[in-house]
């Protein structure tokens, strides 16, 4: 592996973090649209599918995008995922219909399922251990604020001009990403042509066993993340909240705040410490939805739930990397992300189910998030037993 000085903020690790911002608003600002979009082609049943496919296809894709970061090298795991946003941004305003729409969705989660996996496979092989948490944070925060920008840029374009023209944005957006990534420095030495027999994957390549513990807590932190995609826009709408973005914008606004120092507090003082204040937080905050009367109550609570998941985020990561082993950190890093998508998927569909487009449903909603979330703490409370490696922060 390459292995770097202690320094992070390097030109490489800058043009990174700038190609994920990009990446991150490319495919977040149509999502807070794309509820009523579906809905005025007839799919108003299946707005839980919008998220759901998206991540399904995400977590599928995960074993592959592990396995090749690992072989052909982590830069054009990025490159490929970038590339599938360009195009299905621009297929979007070529269909009609409601099976075509939810198949394009199903297919535009191979950009989820690939960018991720080789950018934090990248960051890890080129910083220390001892800041991993702290680099992890950073290029967290520029995909936060892609998933601020996003959902803004994509409500004002959407109001100013139409959908059409925000989803030729997001391609825009995309192809930025790529040209960023183009000629970037490859971080995994022994690197192999791609063929198609590395398409081929065993039973042993889908899952990394030595990362079960954050599995186990992405996925069930994650249960809410899907239910705010999915319900949010509607719920935002009922409160008489004109732009269904607002809430995201102060949702990530709040994350950029804390992820730096996020990272940095979970290098010093472990990653477990941190991961349990962050379910509690995240536990409050559905509560505080479910609470919400008014729009004021509920941007209140979008700030406390990107505070937990600016704690959250770069500190189960860097996690994982701790747990895993090097020659196989493709494949750890995907084990995390396919619990993730797990997590969103499974979110959506429960929400749209107890949801069920009746506005009375709200608050149980937010309070069966809230149970999901606090076994998390549970877990890493009563469940976890931590064991010694050589390149973790515990």
């Amino acid at each position: 592996m390459y292995q770097s000085s202690d320094k992070i903020y390097s030109l490489h690790f800058i043009l990174l973090c700038l190609s994920n911002a990009l990446f991150s608003a490319s495919f977040n600002m149509m999502i807070p649209e794309l509820p009523a979009y579906l809905t005025q082609m007839g799919g108003a049943d299946y707005k839980g599918y919008i998220i759901g496919l998206f991540t399904l296809m995400a977590g599928l894709s995960r074993p592959f995008s592990g396995k090749l970061t690992d072989t052909i090298g982590r830069v054009p795991v990025m490159i490929f995922g970038s590339l599938v946003c360009v195009v299905c941004s621009l297929i979007y305003p070529l269909i009609s219909s409601v099976g075509a729409f939810l198949l394009l969705r199903f297919f535009h989660g191979f950009s989820t399922g690939f960018k991720p996996t080789g950018t934090a496979a990248y960051i890890s092989d080129m910083v220390p251990v001892t800041r991993r948490g702290e680099a992890m944070g950073m290029v967290g925060l520029f995909s936060t604020i892609g998933m601020a920008m996003g959902p803004a840029i994509g409500g004002y374009v959407a109001v100013r001009w139409n959908i059409n023209v925000l989803f030729q944005l997001s391609a825009v957006f995309a192809l930025l990403s790529v040209v960023i990534l183009i000629g970037m420095k490859e971080t995994l030495v022994n690197k192999q042509r791609f063929r198609f027999s590395l398409l081929k994957i065993s039973a042993n390549e889908i899952f990394e066993p030595l990362v079960w513990s954050p599995v186990i807590i992405t996925f069930l932190t994650y249960f809410s993340y899907g239910a705010i995609l999915t319900i949010i826009p509607d719920f935002s709408a009922f409160l008489g909240i004109t732009n269904k973005g607002v809430f995201f914008t102060f949702y990530t606004g709040s994350s950029i705040g804390i992820r730096l120092l996020a990272g940095k507090v979970s290098d010093r003082y472990g990653r477990v410490p941190v991961l349990k204040i962050s379910a509690i937080l995240m536990a409050g905050s559905m509560l505080m939805m479910g609470l919400a009367g008014n729009g004021t109550l509920l941007l209140a609570a979008a700030i406390v739930y990107g505070i937990s998941v600016g704690l959250n985020s770069p500190a189960v990561t860097a996690w994982t990397v701790d747990l895993g082993q090097p020659e196989h950190r493709g494949r750890a890093l995907a084990s995390m992300y396919i619990a993730m998508e797990a997590g969103i998927g499974l979110g959506a569909y429960l929400s749209a189910f107890i949801y069920h487009n009746q506005s009375a449903n709200f608050p149980i909603t937010f309070y069966v998030l809230a149970g999901i979330t606090l076994l998390a703490t549970l877990y890493l409370s009563f469940v976890y037993k931590p064991r010694k490696v050589s390149n973790a922060v515990m």
